[in-house]
C-alpha cells in the first residue's frame, strides 16, 4: 500500500533537515501551546513549492493536513468546552497529532512517501 519510492540519494541534504526540523517542531507543539507547530506549518508552506523531489514534497503535505486539522478540532474543543465536554476531545486531538507526526517522522526514516491527496 506504502510502498517504498525509489528515494533518489541525490536529495540535498538540506531539504531532509529542514523536513526534519518541521517534523521536530510539530512534535513539540503540543507542550508550547501550538505555537511551535505555526512556525512548523511555515516552513512547510514555505519549502513544498521549492522542492522537486515527490518523497520530499509528499511530507510537507502530510504535516500541513495535520497542522489545519488539528487546528479545526482544536476549535471544535473550545467551543465543547462550554457544554465541559471539550477536554475530551483535546485528549484525542493531543493524541491524533502525535501520531500523524510519529508515523510522518517512522515513513521519513524508511524514506516511504506519505500518503495525501
Amino acid at each position: 500500500m506504502n510502498e517504498p519510492l525509489p528515494v533518489d540519494n541525490a536529495i540535498p541534504e538540506q531539504e531532509r533537515t529542514t523536513l526534519l526540523v518541521a517534523y521536530v517542531l510539530h512534535i513539540v507543539a503540543p507542550f508550547t501551546f501550538w505555537t511551535a507547530a505555526i512556525v512548523g506549518v511555515i516552513i512547510d508552506h514555505l519549502k513544498i513549492g521549492e522542492t522537486q523531489n515527490e518523497f520530499i514534497r509528499s511530507h510537507h503535505r502530510w504535516l500541513i493536513h495535520t497542522f489545519w486539522w488539528g487546528l479545526l478540532w482544536l476549535v471544535v474543543a473550545t467551543i465543547l468546552m462550554w457544554v465541559l465536554v471539550g477536554f475530551v476531545v483535546y485528549l484525542v486531538v493531543a493524541v491524533w497529532w502525535l501520531y500523524r507526526v510519529v508515523r510522518g517522522v517512522l515513513s521519513f526514516m524508511e524514506k516511504r512517501p506519505m500518503p495525501v491527496d
